[in-house]
């Protein structure tokens, strides 16, 4: 029977015998999905009197918000910092191939690069800068070509969608620099902000920055990143306790990659670490941070204590580099060539890590296997809390009624079996039976 013609006259597809991810609890309901978005039954069967034109069978199955990585550099032997002729190629490659590890929405991360790649990589939006910089660009535009640039984009049949970038660096402390080139490190003058418009070119299509908070001038950034509408994380940074806490009140709510390229919690100054228990994060808001749960970045002792402290910031994120679906072997990190061995990744010749090359259902997996949690908790790790840190858990990571009906469809031992992007099917594991 066709739904109600006066509301709409779009298909209603019922996802049945399936298990929601809903207000932190997996509930036994249907799920019903029209024009992208999920329905309120009640009132489609009170108010339009309509009905489903098409039943979908998940046998049993966990149907969990759609995966939002934001931080990943590349996979698949594509590095998002390595400025090829086809970047939008590149980034597209990967969210094809992103779809099956349940991954809806995803922010392509650049790691420290010198200023022409990312004019390169990000679109210059040269209206927006005052006139000072447009000499600037207009020499950048001679020397660089200016290429159909990467935007923010919905997901589909093609891929995951684009949420923006994440621009990781340069603006980070030379002591823990970790993977990114020591020449391409810089810190703010004066007026930051001019020094990160220098740098980026733009700020359009930017969704986050990791910068080091101690770093001086540091403060005004943060505020005016925040005004935009920009997340701004603490990571690569020796601050203190203090400095991170301002940070904080100036806007600042995410930690990228605790633990990771930062000084190791001390007891008389736990440094950015110890933002997970301050009592001086203003009240109403969180400060969330990444964790890398791939079993190595992260001893699973340090995952459980972070977890245990402050279960509602954990964000998990890949921190993926190129060599992600990768063998063994040589390949890069932005200017850096690194090495893969086994599950490490390192920089060539030394022990340092470089992002990972875990997938995002792995994470989740590992951090529920190490933390013990709950399987809502691993789930929405990788779904609600990013979507909350990037202020879009209205739409995304979450299958309330009227929300973005990017769904993932999980076994028990949550291996990924499809994925659906505003309703459609745009993944599915082969030899299984419908659903």
């Amino acid at each position: 029977m066709p739904s109600n013609k006066s509301v709409s006259d779009a298909p209603i597809t019922q996802f049945v015998n399936c298990r929601i991810l809903r207000e932190h609890k997996l509930q036994r309901e249907d799920l019903w999905v029209r024009e992208g978005k999920i329905l309120d039954p009640e009132k489609l069967f009170f108010d339009e009197k309509g009905s489903a034109d098409q039943r979908v069978d998940c046998e049993g199955l966990i149907i969990a918000p759609g995966f939002i990585d934001v931080q990943i550099n590349g996979g698949y032997g594509i590095d998002f910092s390595q400025a090829t002729d086809d970047v939008r190629g590149g980034i597209a490659l990967v969210a094809k191939k992103i779809l099956e590890h349940g991954v809806t929405s995803f922010l392509p991360t650049l790691v420290t690069s010198p200023p022409d790649i990312y004019h390169k990589v990000c679109p210059t939006s040269i209206f927006l800068l005052t006139h000072q910089h447009l000499l600037f660009l207009a020499i950048v535009s001679l020397t660089v070509n200016v290429l159909p640039e990467v935007k923010v984009h919905s997901g589909g049949m093609e891929g995951a969608g684009v949420l923006g970038f994440h621009l990781e660096g340069p603006f980070i402390s030379l002591e823990k620099k970790g993977a990114h080139p020591e020449q391409h490190l810089r810190s703010f003058l004066s007026d930051g902000m001019s020094d990160l418009i220098e740098t980026y070119g733009t700020l359009d299509n930017v969704a986050m920055v990791t910068l080091a908070p101690e770093l001086p001038n540091s403060q005004s950034v943060v505020r005016e990143l925040t005004q935009r509408g920009i997340t701004v994380s603490l990571g690569h940074s020796v601050a203190n306790l203090s400095q991170a806490e301002d940070a904080v009140r100036y806007g600042a709510s995410f930690i990228t990659h605790l633990f990771n390229a930062m000084l190791p919690f001390h007891h008389r100054d736990p440094g950015i670490v110890g933002l997970l228990t301050s009592d001086q994060v203003p009240q109403g808001r969180t400060v969330f941070y990444g964790m890398i749960a791939d079993g190595i970045h992260t001893n699973p002792a340090a995952l459980r204590i972070a977890h245990r402290a402050h279960p509602t910031g954990l964000v998990l994120v890949t921190d993926a580099i190129a060599a992600m679906g990768l063998p063994p072997g040589r390949h890069t990190l932005g200017q850096q060539v690194i090495e893969i061995q086994g599950l490490h990744a390192y920089v060539a010749g030394t022990k340092t890590l470089c992002g990972s090359i875990a997938t995002m259902d792995m994470c989740v997996r590992h951090f529920k296997q190490a933390s013990g949690c709950r399987v809502e908790e691993a789930l929405e790790a990788a779904s609600l809390h990013p979507a909350q840190l990037l202020g879009i858990s209205h739409a995304k990571g979450i299958l309330d009624y009227g929300g973005d009906a990017d769904l993932v469809l999980l076994d028990d031992a949550l291996n990924v079996r499809a994925t659906y992007i505003a309703g459609q099917e745009v993944w599915r594991k082969l030899h299984h039976h419908n659903c």
